[in-house]
């Protein structure tokens, strides 16, 4: 039996106890300069906006400490989804989902899972975070990103039983069959799965070190204390650099000055690009309460999808809300383009992406199964004239028809992530 008392213990009976607490207080001084990043300029002054500034940053504080910590040691590794309905990180797209897990090129690890129906997955050997960008003097983005893929592999060409249960072995020597090389500097492994028509099936996956033979030892106080730093860099990173870094370092991202408009150029089409099997561009938009924003793009080959963020370049609400489109859920017209139209409210037409009442926000194009750039058109229009400037037979839905709809997505998402 104990002999001892909560009563009998107070602040500094610990040999700890004074480091841990000014690291904590670290923490949370990081914490409250995060939220000040709420209301920088390009978060828009509108209530519903500042909201969901925080909301961006609550989001994350709630797997601060899951990649901090919990999932932290490569020795005893665990796949942490860092992006669902209800957690978002800039940069994330509605029908992908994006896993990742800590590993170490001095380990070899075993994966075991079942191949679902998603369209298309990409699990990639992360390797070191640089200094800067290569080729550039722009810092890397802030962890867990940054890192520079070395090796993937597409669900194409996994190696699985007739019933889809494979085995992928990460590192160690060479393997016939399903392996991936490391290297002394592989850091982690990043795991993306898209998704085109609602009735596809997630793939499920689970990892371990092989040879693991006794318990993950208990959190140290110096392992807590570089949690409470890595936290703290972590959240003040997001709320900082997104998505002023993206506008500074990416090809694909538009002049932040030239709303409502995709770039010319499509130059987010790199060698490690092809290491993570897609292309991309983003626009931004902005749309005052009469407006709205036609986007139009001929029908092109590769499986491609368009998904609405805000201002952070979190992911909108698409659990709920007509936010993302990919080839099997949009309307082509008979010109052979896809139009798709923004607006506030419900247009009518079958291809709406909602703002959610947002008025500035990010539109987010993905081509992962070709090489062939898009080719963008936009027009901005009154919205109360929307249909003067979309073709006689655009396909229209029903209050009724698009009721089913937002029902049907909102199953096929909470099947994606098991909620």
């Amino acid at each position: 039996m104990n002999d001892w008392e909560p009563d009998d213990m107070a602040y500094g009976d610990g040999p700890a106890d004074a480091e841990l607490k000014a690291a904590w207080e670290r923490f949370c001084d990081r914490l409250k300069e995060a939220g000040s990043y709420a209301f920088k300029d390009v978060n828009p002054p509108a209530p519903i906006h500042r909201a969901d500034g925080f909301r961006f940053l609550t989001q994350n504080l709630g797997q601060a400490f899951d990649l901090a910590l919990e999932t932290r040691d490569p020795a005893f590794p665990q796949i942490h989804y860092f992006t669902t309905p209800t957690m978002k990180l800039g940069g994330d797209v509605a029908d992908f989902t994006y896993r990742q897990a800590w590993i170490s090129g001095e380990h070899t690890y075993r994966i075991t899972g079942k191949r679902g129906a998603a369209r298309w997955l990409n699990i990639t050997v992360q390797g070191p975070k640089p200094d800067k960008i290569p080729g550039t003097d722009y810092p890397p983005l802030h962890e867990p990103f940054g890192d520079i893929p070395e090796a993937n592999i597409l669900g194409s060409q996994l190696q699985t039983d007739a019933e889809g249960w494979f085995e992928l072995f990460i590192g160690g020597e060479e393997r016939s069959g399903n392996w991936l090389p490391t290297t002394p500097g592989s850091r982690k492994l990043f795991i993306r799965e898209a998704f085109d028509a609602w009735s596809e099936t997630p793939t499920h996956l689970t990892i371990e070190r092989v040879g693991m033979a006794e318990p993950r030892p208990m959190a140290s106080p110096a392992q807590m204390m570089e949690a409470f730093g890595w936290a703290g860099d972590f959240v003040t990173g997001l709320m900082q650099q997104w998505p002023e870094h993206s506008w500074m370092t990416s090809g694909g991202v538009c002049d932040p000055d030239q709303r409502n408009q995709f770039p010319a150029d499509k130059s987010a089409d790199t060698a490690d690009d092809a290491k993570r099997g897609r292309m991309a561009a983003h626009m931004i938009w902005r749309l005052q309460l009469d407006e709205a924003l036609i986007v139009e793009m001929p029908f092109h080959d590769g499986f491609w999808i368009f998904g609405m963020g805000g201002p952070f370049v979190g992911s909108m609400d698409f659990l709920h809300r007509p936010t993302s489109y990919t080839p099997a859920r949009t309307k082509v017209d008979s010109d052979a383009v896809v139009r798709f139209v923004l607006s506030h409210d419900n247009p009518g037409v079958h291809n709406w992406l909602d703002t959610q009442g947002f008025s500035d926000g990010n539109l987010t194009y993905r081509n992962l199964m070709s090489r062939n750039p898009a080719t963008f058109r936009t027009m901005l229009v009154p919205r109360a004239e929307v249909m003067d400037h979309l073709p006689a037979d655009t396909a229209m839905v029903t209050p009724q028809e698009r009721s089913a709809m937002l029902l049907e997505r909102y199953r096929a998402i909470k099947q994606r992530f098991g909620i």
